[in-house]
């Protein structure tokens, strides 16, 4: 499995963890290019629908970023993608998935380094256990 590389589903709030990517990228901090970014307006909107129907049509893992609790544009919302997050987890046992596939952060918009540095520890974290079982 050495040339197995990860595809990982980034679902990141507009207004802290995709300024956070955008940042990283125009400092030039490198990460594996292995996930693919999806901007939405908060991390509270993102259903736990979205989660597994990526993970059960190809993803290997799905990354969700928002806002520092208490730091929130919409108030509660990095609330709600806690509690999504919660309930996550036991979903991802029903689908016989690990839970290292799934992962919430979050990430300021002044932390491009450390958006890096959550893609780089779930990509090396991805590779350890595999590919998914739904590839």
């Amino acid at each position: 499995m050495s040339d197995y590389e990860p595809l990982i589903i980034a679902y990141t709030c507009y207004w802290c963890s995709y300024t956070a990517a955008d940042l990283a990228g125009t400092s030039r901090i490198q990460y594996p290019p292995n996930v693919r970014i999806i901007r939405v307006q908060c991390s509270g909107m993102v259903h736990p629908n979205l989660v597994i129907d990526a993970l059960t049509k190809g993803a290997d893992g799905v990354l969700m970023c928002g806002c520092h609790p208490g730091d929130c544009h919409y108030r509660e919302g990095n609330l709600r993608a806690q509690a999504r997050a919660d309930a996550l987890d036991l979903m991802l046992e029903d689908f016989d998935l690990e839970p290292e596939r799934f992962r919430l952060s979050w990430v300021a918009a002044s932390e491009g380094p450390q958006f890096a540095q959550v893609v780089k520890d779930m990509v090396e974290e991805l590779r350890e256990i595999g590919p998914s079982i739904y590839k």
